[in-house]
């Protein structure tokens, strides 16, 4: 098994990775070698490693302005955070992940990929993270929780202003319209379901926005205030 772009592939991987595409395809090379072996990617995942997650992740790097610290929450084996450490040089990213399988797997990666300089590897709930990273322009998950529990994870790791990025499937509006409450009670403005890589990607990436607006009171007690707010 290979971590090549597929040929089909080439125009897309060219767009969304740029200059940083040999490095994308040492990514994925680790991951359907290394990531398979240790199971944090599935054996049939592994054919469709680039259609499937490296493509679909990279192309939210659209929704994330320049310069930006993120937060990537429930990282796994990196997806999307150590995706867009790849494909975005200029961004700061912190990956969380609370299994150390598979922190043992993004520390190497991160070593292997020369990426110690803006990206790190932090072992914790996201629960766990409030006041020990810094307060996030942008916090990203894919396919952690339904859309109230992960924001309830998410939004506390944000800076007011800041924003979550949910990558989410044909769920997205209907997860907006049971969740909408609970959003706004953990201090969220209006969600917003994007779609990037749209005429690019066969099936384009579904993101739900959400921005935190606002600090909100917990049963501990205020958050602390960030050093953005």
């Amino acid at each position: 098994m290979t971590g090549a772009v597929p040929q089909d592939l080439h125009p897309a991987a060219d767009k969304l990775f740029g200059p940083r595409l040999d490095l994308a395809q040492e990514y994925a090379q680790l991951l359907v070698t290394d990531g398979v072996l240790r199971g944090l990617i599935g054996p049939r995942e592994a054919p469709r490693i680039w259609e499937r997650h490296l493509l679909n992740c990279a192309a939210v790097a659209d929704l994330i302005p320049a310069g930006a610290e993120v937060v990537d929450v429930g990282s796994g084996a990196g997806l999307p955070g150590l995706v867009l450490a790849v494909a975005r040089p200029d961004l700061t990213v912190t990956l969380v992940e609370p299994l150390a399988r598979r922190t043992a797997f993004l520390d190497e990666a991160v070593a292997s990929l020369g990426l110690d300089e803006t990206t790190t590897v932090v072992r914790a709930r996201a629960e766990e993270c409030v006041g020990r990273v810094d307060p996030a322009d942008v916090v990203t998950a894919r396919a952690v929780a339904p859309l109230d529990r992960l924001a309830g994870w998410c939004l506390p790791l944000a800076a007011i202003g800041g924003r979550l990025l949910a990558l989410k499937g044909s769920s997205a509006v209907a997860e907006i319209e049971e969740h909408g409450a609970a959003l706004e009670r953990l201090g969220a403005g209006t969600p917003v379901v994007r779609l990037c890589g749209d005429g690019l990607l066969a099936e384009p990436t579904t993101v739900v926005e959400v921005v935190r607006e606002r600090q909100v009171q917990t049963k501990r007690g205020s958050q602390k205030k960030s050093r953005r707010e």
